[in-house]
């Protein structure tokens, strides 16, 4: 059932999520991200390296929620600078596969504290079940929306 009527942004559960993703890339990028030279689709790539060890650029893409030309050229950047590693999968030449540095890995480690606090300042005054609860819900939400949006892409095919 559509509903055409008003639509109060106030409620609006995209926009509060924007909202709220816009400040944190905001606040992060004006204090930590702008004097290392990096933007938040970098900073996301070298935060997934962080945690889950070497990738295949197509995994990177999928752990980020960056479109892979975006991701590619991110990548090639965070290359150049010497904050990742670029090399062809041992399974399959077509793929490559992304590391994080030695010099990437202590960048890193300067930024968390960074990202840490603006969480901190965002959760401020939640008690841990409602925190919890926000972040079982927001997971939900992304996977009802991923699988549709993967349903569509293989209708395509």
């Amino acid at each position: 059932m559509r509903q055409t009527g008003p639509l109060d942004l106030a409620r609006y559960f995209p926009y509060l999520i924007n909202r709220i993703g816009t400040i944190f890339v905001v606040n992060f990028t004006r204090e930590a991200l702008h004097a290392e030279g990096l933007s938040i689709q970098m900073w996301r790539v070298l935060a997934a390296l962080f945690n889950s060890g070497s990738q295949r650029q197509i995994d990177l893409a999928g752990m980020t929620s960056i479109e892979v030309s975006t991701l590619s050229r991110a990548v090639a950047r965070l290359a150049r600078r010497g904050l990742v590693t670029r090399a062809r999968s041992q399974e399959d030449s077509r793929e490559m596969r992304v590391a994080l540095s030695g010099q990437g890995r202590m960048l890193v480690r300067r930024l968390i504290p960074v990202a840490r606090a603006q969480e901190k300042q965002a959760i401020a005054g939640l008690r841990p079940g409602e925190l919890e609860t926000a972040r079982r819900v927001l997971r939900a939400m992304y996977a009802n929306l991923a699988g549709k949006s993967q349903a569509r892409a293989k209708q395509r095919r």
